[in-house]
């Protein structure tokens, strides 16, 4: 009698299902899709394009240093506008002037911005105004200025 089923083989691959056929059998997405970057990569990335655009009219930019913090520090001093803020306004960025061993800096807050947008576009334009505002902070000039778009609804 000829048995259709073929014996099963060897497999290499660990297991990821647990005893009773749950759980996950694999990632949602592979790793190349934006869908499996994490939301602070992708805001990493609004920051980063918000940058660029910038440079091409400011090279002197290149010389600045943009970080991007989950959220304000509270009383630790040491810059970032840390204490210009109170508890009615929570800053979306600030700025750290260049010192003797270190260059300038401009901080974005990544939370206090997601919380203030509803979508990727709507985030992207705050993320810019928000860059924006910090550069020209830093160089003494108007935002306007620094990007002749700022503040139009785009």
């Amino acid at each position: 009698m000829d048995d259709p089923v073929q014996p099963r083989t060897a497999d290499p691959r660990p297991r990821r299902r647990d005893r009773h056929g749950r759980g996950m059998r694999g990632p949602v997405a592979p790793p190349q899709v934006p869908l499996s970057a994490s939301r602070a990569e992708v805001f990493t990335d609004l920051v980063q394009d918000s940058v660029e655009r910038l440079e091409r009219r400011w090279p002197q930019l290149s010389e600045i240093e943009f970080l991007v913090l989950e959220v304000p520090a509270l009383g630790r001093g040491g810059g970032a506008g840390e204490d210009d803020w109170s508890d009615d306004v929570v800053p979306l960025g600030g700025t750290i002037e260049a010192s003797d061993d270190r260059p300038a800096r401009v901080v974005i807050y990544r939370r206090p911005v997601e919380i203030r947008t509803k979508g990727r576009d709507e985030r992207a334009a705050l993320v810019h105004e928000v860059v924006v505002e910090q550069v020209a902070e830093l160089l003494g000039l108007s935002p306007e200025s620094v990007d002749p778009r700022y503040g139009e609804d785009s």
